[in-house]
């Protein structure tokens, strides 16, 4: 994630891809190892349209004389963007985007998301949505550097905004019919790169800086919610929403820790996703996308009542069975992550100088 060289950048990413699947079928069990297999081929699939567009970028770049040294080095890259030729910088970043947004959990490539999150135990799914969604994206925002320098704005915000609202609306659409908890949690981790991505599409410094506030304050809260989800079906043996009933009243710990997840997963303040968010609409309408913000915002209000009905069915009510005690390390881990990203939503703190220059860095049109 921090490597100059994006032929780095691509080896780092497919090796996750490797190490994963094996978590993935972890359970050795029919559905496992068939999500397994769909994780390996989906996102072999983008990797693959990765790395063509990562050769189409070289090539450019020794078009553009480029050393063979520097050909791939990401600032010697964004410093000659304009000596780039145009149809083949487009080609290879419209690959690259397609094929770092499968691993990303962006459409059309995003099938091997909720499969694979739904048979992985849950640590490994915190990790998975929290930490490996936002390293591949942070492929995307940087060839979308290049891109904006060598052919102007328009063509990534138009694709970024596009597989954007695909996303979301798809992510929405099955948000409504699922029936799963970890499947939900799933979903609701592409209807967030989903708005990352939007807020990328923007573009202008202020979308770049909520998109990484973004980032963070969403890998915090998911982390919670995924780990507070292993806890849950570990306690009632399923992942099915209509067997979970009256998980504050039976582990207050849990059920708190699960509830307060998803309200900052829903961008309630004073969660960092509520001011991420709103950096993310106030940017998209400033910057005259207001048809695609609006209509994310829509598709977001559909998500925020399907994902706040389903949680309040498992969370509150009378429990099915006597409370039980939660361990305190567990439930220690899963304040401080809801701490963090509290935090992060009040004050910034030590982070305002690291996330302005990080913005200042990634550039904005």
């Amino acid at each position: 994630m921090v490597t100059a060289n994006l032929g780095v950048l691509w080896v780092a990413i497919e090796a996750t891809t490797l190490v994963t699947a094996f978590l993935v079928g972890h359970r050795r069990t029919r559905r496992s190892v068939e999500a397994a297999w769909k994780y390996v081929v989906i996102c072999s699939a983008g990797i693959v349209l990765a790395f063509l567009g990562t050769v189409l970028v070289y090539y450019a770049a020794r078009q553009a004389g480029i050393d063979e040294a520097h050909a791939l080095d990401w600032p010697t890259l964004v410093a000659h963007a304009h000596a780039l030729d145009p149809s083949v910088t487009r080609l290879g970043v419209s690959l690259v985007i397609l094929g770092f947004g499968a691993k990303a959990g962006l459409a059309p490539l995003h099938a091997w998301l909720p499969d694979a999150y739904s048979q992985t135990p849950a640590p490994v799914c915190a990790l998975m949505s929290g930490v490996l969604l936002s390293v591949a994206f942070s492929a995307i925002l940087r060839y979308d550097v290049i891109a904006d320098a060598a052919l102007g704005g328009g063509w990534t915000r138009a694709l970024l905004t596009g597989i954007a609202l695909l996303t979301l609306a798809l992510a929405t659409a099955l948000l409504l019919a699922q029936r799963d908890h970890t499947r939900m949690l799933a979903y609701s981790s592409m209807e967030h790169m989903a708005l990352i991505a939007l807020g990328t599409a923007v573009g202008t410094p202020l979308a770049r800086a909520a998109v990484l506030l973004h980032i963070a304050g969403h890998g915090l809260a998911k982390s919670v919610a995924f780990c507070a989800s292993g806890h849950v079906r570990h306690l009632t043996g399923t992942t099915l929403v209509g067997r979970v009933r009256g998980l504050l009243a039976r582990l207050p710990w849990l059920g708190g820790a699960f509830g307060l997840a998803v309200l900052a997963l829903l961008g309630f303040p004073p969660f960092s996703l509520f001011a991420s968010e709103l950096g993310i609409a106030r940017a998209g309408f400033a910057a005259g996308l207001g048809w695609a913000t609006a209509t994310a915002l829509l598709l977001v209000l559909i998500a925020f009542a399907a994902l706040a009905l389903r949680t309040a069915r498992m969370v509150l009510g009378p429990p099915p069975a006597p409370p039980r005690a939660l361990r305190g390390g567990s439930g220690l881990a899963l304040v401080l992550g809801l701490a963090a990203c509290a935090a992060l939503g009040v004050t910034t703190g030590p982070l305002t100088g690291l996330l302005r220059d990080a913005a200042a860095t990634i550039g904005g049109h």
